[in-house]
């Protein structure tokens, strides 16, 4: 551990970590310049949710998009296997088994959509660099009060 150098005077003992940094401002520039120093913090905090959200709101939006068509290729695939029982019980079975092969097909096209849309929603993270840099930011108000 480094010796901290001290020297004394005739009031006492000197600290150089107790006296002032900035000596020669008044507390009226000094506080000036912090407010001035916050609010452009904030603004850029702002900035910098704003960019996030609409990053995040694409990435739910292509998610979205594939639930959407998961929903439809069930649809189609209800639809089908719907169709294809009728036929079953109207028709001869080979008709029936191509209706069947074409709605076992939708349903597959609605499991690998509804699969990748939720891997994709699993990769969305809520605004990751805004909530580091406001730790970063607590620290330095905290830091700027010592």
């Amino acid at each position: 551990m480094a010796e901290r150098s001290s020297t004394t005077t005739a009031t006492g003992s000197y600290d150089p970590d107790t006296q002032p940094k900035r000596p020669d401002e008044s507390l009226g520039v000094l506080f000036g310049e912090m407010t001035r120093d916050l609010g452009e913090l904030f603004r850029k905090e702002l900035e910098l949710a704003k960019t996030e959200a609409k990053d995040e709101a694409r990435e739910m939006a292509k998610a979205g998009s594939k639930f959407g068509v998961a929903a439809l290729a069930g649809w189609l695939a209800v639809l089908f296997v719907s169709l294809c029982v009728a036929w079953v019980l109207d028709q001869a079975i080979n008709r029936a088994l191509a209706f069947l092969i074409v709605g076992v097909v939708w349903a597959i096209v609605a499991a690998l959509a509804a699969s990748s849309g939720r891997r994709q929603l699993r990769q969305v993270r809520p605004m990751p660099t805004t909530v580091e840099t406001l730790k970063e930011d607590a620290q330095w108000v905290k830091e700027q009060r010592s």
